[in-house]
């Protein structure tokens, strides 16, 4: 039986790209047979049975298997569900991954590639309107609260979201880039509302980034050169007001940066089409439009990176 589950927890890891096996294994040896069923045979604990469903103290949920930080108390609320209910996770901790048939999408540890649970979207039970359906198994709970950077958030509309995510992920100091939509008038708008060009929204990313390590000026320079700004109707072959160029500020200091490139791109004879917006609600898109590129391989379609500062 251990040597089968080390073989399916291989099976798993190398799927999601884990590079390093033997820390796991040790740590099998510590694992009920039920823990090993969940975390690695996929599977789920009974409803309301889980450690976690009712806890309300302070601290970080890690990962049973590599205690990497998975979520945050402040992100856990009660869902009614049976199951410990989160409306977001720590940047770059979890990843997601569409189950074959479509129906659902599975959540694992970004480092070690346990299964955690499903993640659901559009049931307005929170402002974030998301949740992570995780197990209890899956999670080691840490009363102290773990040291982290004061990490921040920029908003950039620049044609399809696939191609500005590629770009913005490899920038070192990024933690994690989630591609939505952002500028329009509905609320929790699908794929193909914005699509159909009924919501106002524009195809846009989030960048969740460390500011310790990387500026806000680097991403906003990485963004006018992974596009082309000076077009007015879409980006590329992709025409239509959703795949407008636009960066959403937070704050004037972030307006100030932008508009202080776009005058150094004028200067330099270009016609800038993007425009500096207030930023608006985010919406994350669907489970099947993030990580596209690293997901399906190959490269972006209509983006490519050309200095130009």
């Amino acid at each position: 039986m251990y040597k089968t589950v080390l073989i399916l927890l291989a099976i798993s890891f190398s799927v999601l790209g884990a590079v390093n096996m033997k820390p796991w294994k040790s740590k099998l040896n510590t694992l009920s047979e039920f823990e090993k069923h969940v975390i690695v045979d996929k599977g789920t604990e009974r409803l309301w049975s889980g450690k976690y469903v009712r806890s309300t103290e302070d601290g970080i949920y890690r990962c049973k298997v590599c205690n990497a930080p998975l979520y945050r108390s402040g992100d856990k609320f009660n869902a009614h569900c049976g199951w410990p209910s989160f409306d977001d996770a720590i940047p770059g901790a979890v990843k997601e991954i569409p189950d074959a048939d479509g129906r659902r999408t599975e959540i694992v540890c970004a480092n070690c590639g346990a299964h955690l649970g499903h993640v659901f979207r559009g049931e307005g039970m929170t402002a974030k309107n998301t949740r992570h359906c995780v197990n209890s198994v899956s999670l080691h709970f840490d009363k102290k609260k773990a040291v982290e950077p004061a990490l921040k958030k920029a908003y950039f509309a620049g044609g399809c979201f696939w191609g500005v995510e590629y770009y913005m992920e490899q920038i070192p100091g990024v933690k994690e880039v989630v591609s939505g939509f952002m500028g329009g008038h509905v609320k929790n708008p699908a794929y193909y509302d914005v699509v159909r060009k009924k919501t106002g929204h524009l195809e846009t990313v989030e960048v969740t980034y460390d500011p310790s390590k990387v500026s806000y000026e680097t991403l906003a320079k990485t963004f006018f050169e992974i596009h082309d700004p000076t077009q007015k109707n879409g980006q590329g072959p992709d025409i239509g007001s959703q795949y407008l160029s636009a960066v959403f500020v937070n704050n004037a200091k972030e307006r100030k940066v932008v508009e202080r490139l776009i005058k150094i791109l004028q200067s330099k004879g270009l016609t800038i089409a993007t425009k500096v917006l207030e930023k608006k609600p985010f919406y994350t898109a669907e489970a099947y439009h993030q990580n596209h590129y690293k997901r399906k391989g190959g490269t972006p379609y209509c983006h490519r990176r050309v200095k130009r500062f």
